[in-house]
This record gives structure tokens, C-alpha cells and sequence, in this order.
């Protein structure tokens, strides 16, 4: 897929916003992808998880054994990377504040996984998702994701693989913009702004 049928896509699902935005890093910005949105219709989610498999080199995608995502976002987007692998797909989340894997699933140690997100910005919450799954003996061999946010400045440690990057200004709170300044902040995504 190219960049203009990916945003096309993001486009005919109403999830690309213009105005400001806070995102989960806390950071904030005047463009915002809802993930979600372009994720709630199956057969759209399909033809993008295939995109991101296209772009992995086929010995990397021979050594998936599992994916592995974190809860909220990166959920339907993990499952969606799961069936193009042909592979189990699982999430993990945080309870208290910390990612783990709950509600039975393990991972055998050394199991080869990818990282699946909806959107990296700072791939912090990447990191500490990666932790986690290094924690239950799981190996992360790379890392992939609908969007990079963060114009190819996130290092995952892994090869990382997104369908689309985007270099979309974002701003800490006390440096706004007068633009973003003057306009008020809306928190679209699924965790509290920090």
C-alpha cells in the first residue's frame, strides 16, 4: 500500500483529527489517528495487517511463533497480525500500573514474538510492554505497528516495521504552540493523559 491509500483509508474511517490533542505519552499534538475507528471494520483491518506482513522479510516472519500485544490499542491490531502470520495472538496489560500477561496466557521460554501497536510515539509504552513479555520468557524478535508517529525516532531495540510514519509535531505542555494554545485539549485515546 502506498501513503496515500493508507491515509485514504484512515480517511474513510473518520479517524484522522485535526485540532489538539492529548496523547497517551502525555505529549500534545495537532493531528491524532484514531486507531480504533480504523480498525473497526474487519475486512479494513485485514487488508492493513496483510500491508505490515508484506513489508517483514520473509525469515523474520518464518521465525514468528506468536504475537504479542498491549491491551487497549494494540489489540485488535495484534489479533489482525496474528491471522496474516497464521499465528496465536496474544495481549497484555496493566492492572496496576504495569504491564503483565493475565487471564492464563504464557509464553514458553524463548518463544519468538512480535510487538504489535496501533500507534508508536516515543515507544516507551513499546519498552515496558517488551519487559513484560521478557519477563514471562518470551523473546522479542521485532516490532511492528499501523503508525509511526514518531518520524522513525522510536528505538524499540528490534527491527520495527510500521505501515505508515508520520512526522506529526508534538509538544510537551508547557511548550505549546500559540495554534494549540488557543484551541482546547481533548483526550481521544484510552489511557489518562500523564
Amino acid at each position: 500500500m502506498t501513503e496515500d491509500e493508507i491515509l485514504d483509508e484512515f480517511r474513510a474511517a473518520d479517524a484522522l483529527l485535526e485540532g489538539h490533542f492529548i496523547l497517551s505519552s502525555g505529549l500534545h499534538s495537532p493531528r491524532y489517528l484514531q486507531c480504533a475507528r480504523v480498525l473497526m471494520d474487519p475486512k479494513r483491518a485485514a487488508r492493513l495487517a496483510s500491508a505490515i506482513v508484506a513489508t517483514m522479510p520473509r525469515t523474520l516472519r518464518s521465525r514468528i511463533e506468536i504475537v504479542v500485544s498491549p491491551a487497549m490499542g494494540g489489540i485488535i491490531a495484534g489479533h489482525e497480525m496474528a491471522r496474516a502470520l497464521g499465528v496465536e495472538a496474544l495481549f497484555v496489560e496493566r492492572p496496576t500500573g504495569t504491564f503483565e500477561l493475565r487471564r492464563g496466557f504464557r509464553l514458553r521460554p524463548g518463544q519468538k514474538v512480535l510487538l504489535v501497536e496501533d500507534v508508536v510515539t516515543t515507544g516507551l509504552s513499546s519498552r515496558e510492554a517488551m519487559k513484560a513479555i521478557a519477563q514471562a520468557g518470551g523473546e522479542v524478535i521485532a516490532a511492528a505497528a499501523l503508525v509511526d508517529r514518531s518520524g522513525g525516532g522510536a528505538d524499540l531495540g528490534v527491527p520495527f516495521y510500521p505501515l505508515i510514519r508520520l512526522s506529526v509535531p508534538s509538544y510537551p505542555a508547557d511548550a505549546l504552540p500559540p495554534e494549540l494554545r488557543s484551541i482546547p485539549a481533548e483526550k481521544p485515546g484510552s489511557r489518562k493523559a500523564a
